[in-house]
């Protein structure tokens, strides 16, 4: 890879390429059967899959940049061993490379950025979509029986769906400098996933001040359709969506794909007034919205900080739109009173 090409660029490059072995790491785990869960806490569960794609991107990026500082979602114990050597991605995305760098970003050195990962956004959907795959009705009702995630009504509304919620889970890679989200990358690594399709999966990126890629931009519905939680939902969460006069509300798991909802015309608001998500669930979208003209703060409408001593909870909830006017007219929605709840929290 050039080094006369700027960091920022290389790093969303070489970023959009690990991603891409991520995402069959999280499909290979799939495939095998084994998923390995553990509970890390109340209603906090983890995979293999988020282990295994978690190792290959830190390794990964920590090998040709060892200098930058990576914050991942899972805990990384000790007696792991080693990385499989086909887990560590040299490559770099050569449509990324050839991008013309934001003048701001020029200078930036490894020391300045933060890179914060979520290998597996949306586990619950990813263990659900595990059940789906059984294709014994045996094998499904005994996965079920044993299943930390689903109740028996997701059990019944999983065998009324093709694929359960495959396409909800992602892959986050965000890179932060000076505490701002300026570059990330969102693989759906189940994206369009048929019998018989060769080609699986999609990577959307986003660079400051340059643009996205990887998918086909379109405008909000014409009606306001909010995306919001699906399965971390409570009192509090639910009276921010009731003052938003929605015509819709889409109830989906995970932050990267709630966000494609709104790069992608599907939705035009996204609401989780909770302290539910982390900031490794936000940041490579904040960065994408950002660079598609959006916008992604908390409920107050302050913007979150991306710094490595930052706490990693979002206490304050999210709170993004395809654009100001739509991100106005939620904030504004938002009674203060529930703002001031969530402030104590």
């Amino acid at each position: 890879m050039s080094t006369s090409v700027p960091l920022v660029v290389r790093l969303l490059s070489s970023s959009v390429s690990v991603a891409n072995r991520a995402g069959k790491i999280v499909r290979d785990v799939m495939s095998k059967g084994e998923l390995g869960i553990i509970e890390k806490g109340k209603d906090d569960y983890q995979t293999e899959a988020d282990r295994s794609a978690q190792r290959c991107i830190i390794a990964s990026l920590s090998a040709q940049y060892p200098k930058l500082n990576i914050i991942g979602e899972e805990d990384s114990p000790d007696n792991e061993g080693e990385v499989p050597s086909d887990w560590i991605v040299l490559d770099s995305d050569k449509d990324i490379l050839s991008l013309e760098c934001p003048a701001a970003l020029k200078s930036v050195k490894e020391e300045d950025i933060v890179v914060w990962v979520d290998p597996l956004d949306g586990t619950s959907e990813y263990t659900q979509g595990a059940l789906m795959l059984k294709r014994d009705p045996w094998e499904r009702w005994k996965m079920y029986l044993t299943h930390p995630f689903i109740s028996m009504k997701w059990y019944f509304s999983l065998l009324q769906s093709k694929y359960g919620f495959l396409e909800h889970v992602t892959v986050l890679i965000g890179i932060s400098v000076n505490e701002k989200p300026v570059a990330g990358v969102i693989h759906q690594p189940y994206y369009k996933n048929l019998i018989g399709e060769k080609k699986i999966g999609r990577t959307i990126w986003g660079l400051q001040e340059v643009g996205v890629g990887g998918y086909t931009p379109a405008p909000p519905p014409d009606s306001l359709v909010i995306t919001t939680t699906r399965s971390h939902s409570n009192p509090v969460v639910e009276q921010a969506l009731a003052v938003m006069n929605a015509s819709q509300i889409l109830r989906v798991g995970g932050a990267g794909y709630k966000v494609l909802q709104l790069l992608e015309g599907k939705a035009s608001v996204y609401v989780f007034a909770s302290s539910g998500c982390k900031k490794w669930d936000t940041c490579a979208p904040e960065a994408i919205l950002n660079a598609a003209g959006g916008k992604l703060t908390d409920v107050l409408g302050n913007f979150y900080k991306y710094g490595a001593s930052e706490p990693h909870p979002n206490k304050t909830g999210v709170l993004a739109a395809i654009n100001d006017e739509l991100h106005s007219y939620a904030v504004n929605k938002i009674p203060q009173e529930l703002k001031e709840t969530l402030s104590k929290k």
